[in-house]
């Protein structure tokens, strides 16, 4: 009996492909490495040159302001509640949107107790709507803090149309771990001031690897105090940028990893984009003509299909799918109780794809959708 072939549609969890570049860059790293910046030896200096390094291509890479205010984290929640917990204080008013991953939303709860006003925007036709955004913002407004792509739906709202609608004074602040490395992002350009990025999403790298890059505009406070390997004769945090936000022990390995995967990206984003966006367009219209499916998801280019079925829930259908199918997929409210609130659902099966996906396993998945669809054994 032949072995059945794993197909990983769930991508937007965490990139289930790594270019052999970023594999051996982690691997290297793992074999001989020192902790950057901690010692005076050699090793140790050649490892901090090497985050350097990072540090500038991925600001380069996403039009960052500058290589200081490029700070690495551990993932983008560290990120985001360094952006929002940092930045946020007591009688700051905030937009944010019913879109957004808990991630954001309960970072933003916990303000709430320390006099922070928080306003949700809602969906529009079941979107993110710029234009809704902007009914809520006031000349007073401190933040709107938005995703870049919903983590439920792929869907995305307009960035330049929201950034040129809201006050100057207005800080922008924005969840891009669904979008980076999917797509074109100029931090500068759009007006982004403070960027949340997943290193091991759509940007390649390993998991243990994320940042926040931000503008001269606002100066985090940090949410976790220790050693930076500067400054070590005093007992407060240093005041500079990056060693301010970054204590204690970076992980190199998926630093180095998140490197290469910008290295891949600045040669092959186009090319991603084109695939990505053609196998979600794919499955999307193939399961629309199924009947006893719910689609929630327009074609997008960050590989994002969500849908319901009649005949079961999604968290079985998620279970079958793996167990029956070897397809990994995620069912459930993918952390974003809101957005499902404002969908009217109670958990979708989400398929996400990536560059490193084929058409095959694409029509793989959607035959075995056809077969779930109407099974009546539950």
């Amino acid at each position: 009996m032949s072995e059945v072939l794993l197909i990983y549609f769930d991508n937007a969890a965490t990139g289930g492909f790594k270019p052999d570049s970023v594999v051996n860059a982690a691997a290297a790293a793992l074999k001989f490495c020192a902790n950057p910046g901690r010692s005076g030896h050699r090793l140790s200096l050649a490892s901090l040159e090497r985050v350097y390094v990072c540090r500038k291509l991925l600001c380069d890479f996403l039009g960052g302001y500058s290589y200081e205010r490029t700070v690495f984290t551990k993932n983008c929640t560290e990120a985001l509640n360094i952006a929002l917990t940092g930045i946020l204080k007591s009688g700051d008013k905030v937009v944010t949107t019913v879109a957004e991953h808990n991630s954001v939303l309960r970072p933003l709860e916990k303000l709430k107790e320390k006099g922070v006003r928080v306003t949700y925007a809602p969906l529009k036709d079941g979107r993110i709507d710029s234009e809704e955004i902007i009914k809520l913002v006031t000349p007073d407004t401190r933040a709107v803090v938005v995703t870049l792509a919903s983590n439920v739906t792929g869907d995305a709202p307009d960035i330049g149309v929201l950034r040129a609608a809201i006050p100057e004074s207005t800080l922008l602040i924005c969840d891009g771990a669904q979008a980076c490395g999917h797509v074109n992002i100029n931090m500068e350009n759009l007006g982004i001031d403070a960027l949340a990025v997943a290193g091991h999403k759509g940007l390649l790298g390993i998991q243990g690897g994320s940042a926040l890059l931000f503008s001269e505009r606002v100066n985090p406070d940090p949410v976790l105090l220790g050693g930076t390997g500067s400054e070590s004769y005093k007992l407060e945090m240093p005041d500079f940028y990056p060693d301010r936000l970054e204590s204690g022990t970076l992980c190199y390995p998926a630093i180095v990893s998140l490197g290469e995967g910008v290295m891949y990206l600045r040669e092959n984003l186009s090319e991603h984009v084109e695939k990505v966006t053609a196998m979600t367009d794919y499955i999307i219209k193939k399961l629309s003509e199924i009947d006893g499916i719910t689609l929630y998801s327009r074609p997008n280019p960050y590989g994002i299909v969500a849908f319901d079925m009649r005949s079961m829930q999604s968290e079985i259908a998620a279970f079958r799918l793996s167990d029956e199918y070897s397809i990994c997929v995620r069912g459930g409210l993918q952390c974003a109780p809101l957005m499902h609130k404002a969908l009217g659902s109670e958990g979708l099966i989400r398929a996400s794809v990536s560059a490193f996906n084929t058409r095959g396993e694409c029509e793989r998945f959607v035959s075995a959708i056809r077969v779930l669809a109407v099974d009546k054994s539950l």
